[in-house]
């Protein structure tokens, strides 16, 4: 039952970094969701630049340990994306590219948004 649940967070931890890459361009259809957005990309920005560890990560580490397998080596990042998908060498550039698409993201949101408020306003 507990390598069911560590998979199941893996399942949603990889959701939530989609969210977090991808997530400002769903404001482009609904802009109020850009809140939440932020909220995911501050978080992602501070357990990736700090110390302070993913609540994700823990409690994958909690089922695996219940399962009776160690924690992550490195973290979920270094286990499941940087090497098995994505190849080290390429961290800095995918960090890059992450933040590019996401001020894309969101200068489309905000470019958006403003047209949308400027169509609202009434003409006298």
């Amino acid at each position: 039952m507990f390598g069911l649940l560590a998979a199941a967070t893996v399942v949603v931890h990889v959701v939530a970094l989609l969210y977090i890459g991808l997530g400002g361009f769903l404001a482009w259809k609904w802009p109020r969701s850009i809140v939440l957005h932020v909220f995911f990309a501050i978080w992602g920005v501070v357990v990736n630049v700090t110390p302070v560890p993913c609540p994700l990560t823990a409690l994958e580490n909690f089922f695996r340990a219940r399962e009776g397998r160690g924690p992550l080596p490195g973290g979920f990042n270094d286990y499941y994306i940087f090497g098995p998908i994505i190849p080290d060498a390429y961290a800095g550039l995918v960090a890059t590219v992450a933040v590019v698409v996401l001020v894309v993201s969101y200068v489309g949101a905000y470019t958006l948004w403003r047209n949308r408020k400027s169509l609202m306003v009434p003409v006298k």
